[in-house]
C-alpha cells in the first residue's frame, strides 16, 4: 500500500502562523473584557495575571443593567455613577436600523442606476462617486455638523442620522457589482410582460440580489452601532444618547480617581452581544457575497 505524503511547504507553515497570530489578536482583546467583567472591583491589580479571575461575579453585570441598589454597587467596588443601559440600548437600535435600512435602500438604487441605466456623465458621475472613497470621514464631520445645528437638527434622530442616510461610494460600488452579474434576459422578460423600470427594480432585481443586499445592511449596522463621535457631537441629550457616547460619559463620571473598569468592561461586553450575535447568524453569508464580489 503506497502512502501518500503531503508536503508542508514554508510557506504554507508562514500562512498558518500569520493567520494565528491574527486570530490572537483580534480575539483576545474580547476576551480579557469580558475577563475584567467578571473579576470583582477589589481584585481588579491583585488578580490580573491569571487568564481566569480567581473570584468570578456576574455583580458587574447586574449594576449595569441597574439590578442593584446604589449602596450595593458602591458595596461591590463601583463608582456608583448610573446608567440606565435599556435605554441607551434601544436608542442605538433605532439609530443603527434608521442607517441600515435606509442606506441600503439608497444604495441600491444608485448601484442599479450605475448598473443598468443609461444617462449622460454616468461614467463620469461614478468615477466620482468612487474617488470619494479617498475622503477621511473626518473631513465632513464640521461642514455636517454646522449644517445640521442651522436646520435645528442637534439632538434629534433625524439630525443624527442624516449625514450617513442617503449613500456611501464603497456601498454603491458593492452592488453595482451584483446588479452587473443578473443576467439580463430576466429583465427583458419583464419589460415583455409589461413591467417598467422600477416594477423590475423591486420586483426582480431586488429579490435576486437579497445576499448582497444583506451584506451591506448588516456592515452598515457594524459600523453605526460602534459609531462614536458623530453621535457625540449631535445626540448628547438623554432621548438620544446611543450606548457608545453613554459608556464614554459613565467613564467620565466616576468620583474616583480612577475609572469604574470592571462596570465599564461588564457595560462594553453587553453592548457588543446585539452585533456578535448578528455576525454569527449571517457572518457565512457575508463572507460569501465578498468572496463573489471579489471574483467580478
Amino acid at each position: 500500500m503506497t502512502r501518500i505524503r503531503t508536503r508542508v511547504s514554508p510557506g504554507r507553515i508562514a500562512a498558518w502562523a500569520l493567520l494565528v497570530v491574527a486570530l490572537f489578536a483580534t480575539v483576545f482583546p474580547f476576551y480579557w473584557m469580558v475577563r475584567t467583567a467578571l473579576t470583582p472591583a477589589a481584585d481588579l491589580y491583585t488578580d490580573s495575571t491569571g487568564l481566569v479571575p480567581d473570584h468570578p461575579t456576574m455583580i458587574n453585570f447586574l449594576r449595569v443593567l441597574g439590578l442593584t441598589s446604589q449602596e450595593e454597587a458602591v458595596a461591590a467596588g463601583g463608582s456608583g455613577a448610573q446608567v440606565d443601559f435599556l435605554r441607551y440600548l434601544l436608542n442605538s437600535v433605532v439609530y443603527s436600523g434608521l442607517i441600515a435600512v435606509l442606506q441600503t435602500l439608497f444604495c441600491a438604487m444608485a448601484g442599479y442606476a450605475f448598473a443598468r441605466l443609461r444617462f449622460p456623465g454616468r461614467d463620469l458621475v461614478f468615477g466620482v462617486l468612487i474617488a470619494a472613497l479617498m475622503v477621511p470621514p473626518i473631513f465632513t464631520v464640521l461642514p455636517n455638523f454646522v449644517l445640521v445645528k442651522d436646520l435645528g437638527w442637534l439632538n434629534t434622530f433625524v439630525g443624527m442620522v442624516a449625514p450617513s442616510v442617503l449613500m456611501t461610494p464603497f456601498a454603491v460600488f458593492f452592488l453595482r457589482q451584483f446588479f452587473l452579474s443578473v443576467p439580463r434576459e430576466v429583465e427583458e422578460a419583464a419589460i415583455l410582460d409589461g413591467v417598467g423600470p422600477w416594477g423590475i427594480f423591486w420586483r426582480v432585481v431586488m429579490p435576486m440580489t437579497r445576499g448582497p443586499l444583506l451584506t451591506v445592511g448588516l456592515t452598515t449596522t457594524v459600523w453605526a452601532w460602534k459609531d462614536y463621535l458623530w453621535p457625540l457631537l449631535s445626540g448628547r441629550d438623554e432621548e438620544t444618547r446611543v450606548l457608545t457616547v453613554a459608556l464614554g460619559i459613565f467613564q467620565q463620571q466616576s468620583p474616583n480617581t480612577q475609572p469604574d473598569w470592571t462596570g465599564l468592561m461588564a457595560g462594553s461586553a453587553l453592548s457588543v452581544l446585539p452585533v456578535l450575535v448578528l455576525l454569527i447568524l449571517l457572518g457565512r453569508r457575508l463572507v460569501e457575497s465578498l468572496n463573489f464580489t471579489g471574483m467580478k
